[in-house]
């Protein structure tokens, strides 16, 4: 039963590594490229050699990630290369497949926007499901473990000056639209990462400490912890609630305060 439940695990696994590469490649060819927007990383690097020389995009989206998935065999594993290389192989041949189609819309900002989403969302899957499809995800994943540093933030910094590359190739309003794109692009990876259920913790310090306690408990129905603490300045005893909520609970949990008590004082880590 173990091993069954094991092989469709990984069977649910690759299947959105392939989609997320899928919808990578979509994002490419059918809003960004037509339209001489660029993503960031390896990807970007491509797309401006393809426009200087003539190269196909499918091949050097490839060739150019052979490197890192050494790197990511060499520093995470097998496996991790293994799906990588999946979703990398996967990206090129559909980025291929799709290369005489026409894109989607001709509109500028429109491609930024939904080639950005696209973009997002198919390299978010292929990194949540233990996979990347373009070689600088992989070294701001590395990265990631060994900072407080999201895997979105990482990326923008890495691109900056890839950013600036585009302005000489496609010119600077193509290069500020890529900025929005690339901007738009790795919010979503942050989002499909992490998730929307991602865990927050809370700390409430109030004199109506029983009162939030039991709204929280009935309204979000989450448990609380209560503490007790010293007033560093004025040296008065009180009362801290601690819980842990999602991030779609968070707004909720601030108009509870703020209607029980808008003197208190709140933090969500």
């Amino acid at each position: 039963m173990t091993s069954k439940h094991a092989l469709i695990d990984r069977f649910v696994h690759m299947f959105f590594v392939v989609f997320g590469a899928c919808i990578v490649a979509v994002a490419l060819r059918l809003f960004l490229v037509p339209n001489d927007i660029i993503d960031g990383g390896v990807v970007g690097i491509s797309m401006i050699v393809s426009a200087l020389t003539g190269w196909s995009l499918a091949l050097l989206l490839f060739v150019f990630n052979v490197p890192f998935l050494y790197i990511a065999y060499k520093q995470m594993g097998s496996k991790f290369a293994f799906v990588s290389l999946i979703g990398m192989t996967v990206m090129s041949v559909c980025a291929g497949l799709l290369s005489t189609q026409k894109p989607i819309t001709d509109d500028p900002l429109l491609a930024t926007v939904y080639g950005g989403i696209l973009l997002g969302v198919g390299v978010g899957l292929v990194i949540r499901y233990s996979g990347a499809v373009d070689g600088a995800d992989i070294v701001a994943i590395l990265i990631s473990k060994k900072t407080a540093l999201s895997v979105g933030e990482i990326i923008m910094m890495m691109n900056a000056a890839l950013m600036v590359s585009a302005g000489f190739v496609f010119g600077w309003d193509r290069a500020m639209y890529s900025c929005i794109a690339f901007f738009i692009a790795h919010k979503v990876i942050d989002l499909v990462v992490e998730g929307f259920q991602q865990s927050r913790s809370v700390w409430i310090v109030s004199a109506h400490h029983a009162q939030l306690g039991v709204a929280i408990s009935s309204q979000l129905g989450r448990t609380v912890t209560y503490f007790d603490a010293e007033g560093g300045y004025t040296g008065t005893h009180k009362r801290v609630i601690l819980c842990v909520i999602t991030r779609l609970e968070e707004a909720k949990l601030k108009a509870i305060v703020e209607q029980i008590d808008a003197e208190a004082f709140y933090t969500i880590g």
